[in-house]
């Protein structure tokens, strides 16, 4: 099988990085448009073979998108990072165009790939992505959701004390310090309600880290975080080529479910060899549905800017 990976940043070789030491691809490309640097991270990667115990061949290319043909699954991290003091939705003009380009060259050659978009603002860039690829919506998967879970059991664990790993616990909505909607009331611990331990002012504090996770990491690094969001990529392309049926929270293209349409939001998907093979559909009270129709509203605004500019 060949997965590749667009993009060979801080993220886009994080992600190819933990798809070879998973073992989840026989070939993996990886590709930028920068000269020489896709090539020399994927030399760099396949020096760690011996060391790591992989047996995927990783191949870095310079714009060459006859090198992806024929791969499974295409994660698309091209773009320009988030930079201190910006908002995703102030990186759409740039990187709209980039995804649009990116994603028309790679179905060249891929025709039937399934796309995971990591771009920022992810979900802006998923619905571009959809709309201009024509693929089904069970094909176009945005990543955004998994990595604001992640944060969010981060978060838990540090006000709990507990392992991480011992949560459940999902976002929904849009991929944005703004839009997401970090469902406290649905976080469990081991099948425990997480609120059976936290008080209102910690469960607060927990989702205002959770919301304000990327921005907190931008401001402390400098630029957008890598290792959890290439992560939580690599995490999704497991579950796809390994058929997992794993319930992950991702930017997904609703038509009626939670009483959207022509939208890409956040909510949990069951992934599989078929790209998204099932919607789940939560019972979210008042609060949460309010929450989560705000957050449509202001993803769709940022919607709107791909057709005022006329990219869509």
């Amino acid at each position: 099988m060949k997965i590749t990976v667009v993009g060979a940043g801080a993220v886009g070789a994080t992600c190819a990085d933990d798809i070879a030491r998973k073992a989840l691809a026989e070939e993996l490309i990886l590709l930028d448009i920068k000269e020489g640097l896709a090539e020399g991270k994927s030399i760099d990667m396949m020096q760690t073979a011996a060391l790591l115990g992989f047996d995927s061949k990783i191949k870095g290319v310079t714009n060459d998108y006859a090198a992806t043909a024929d791969s499974r699954v295409v994660v698309i991290t091209s773009g320009i990072p988030r930079k201190p003091g910006m908002t995703r939705e102030e990186l759409i003009g740039t990187n709209a165009s980039i995804v649009k380009t990116v994603t028309e060259n790679i179905l060249k050659y891929s025709p039937n790939a399934i796309i995971i978009v990591v771009s920022n603002p992810m979900d802006t860039m998923n619905y571009l992505t959809l709309k201009t690829s024509g693929l089904p919506k069970n094909q176009v998967i945005g990543m955004g959701g998994s990595l604001d879970s992640a944060r969010f059991k981060y978060y838990l664990s540090r006000e709990l004390g507990c392992s991480p790993a011992d949560l459940n616990a999902v976002v929904i909505g849009g991929h944005g310090d703004t839009t997401m909607i970090p469902l406290i009331k649905h976080a469990t611990w081991n099948s425990l309600p997480v609120t059976q331990f936290l008080n209102e002012e910690q469960q607060e504090r927990v989702i205002k880290d959770t919301m304000g996770g990327g921005a907190t990491l931008t401001k402390l690094i400098g630029t957008s975080a890598w290792y959890a969001p290439g992560a939580a990529t690599a995490g999704m392309v497991e579950s796809i080529v390994r058929d997992q049926k794993k319930l992950i929270s991702c930017g997904v293209a609703l038509n009626g479910e939670y009483g959207q349409q022509d939208i890409s939001l956040v909510v949990p998907a069951v992934l599989g060899k078929n790209g998204i093979e099932k919607i789940l559909e939560l019972r979210l009270d008042d609060e949460e549905k309010a929450a989560f129709n705000k957050s449509a509203e202001a993803v769709r605004a940022m919607n709107n800017v791909l057709k005022e500019t006329g990219v869509l």
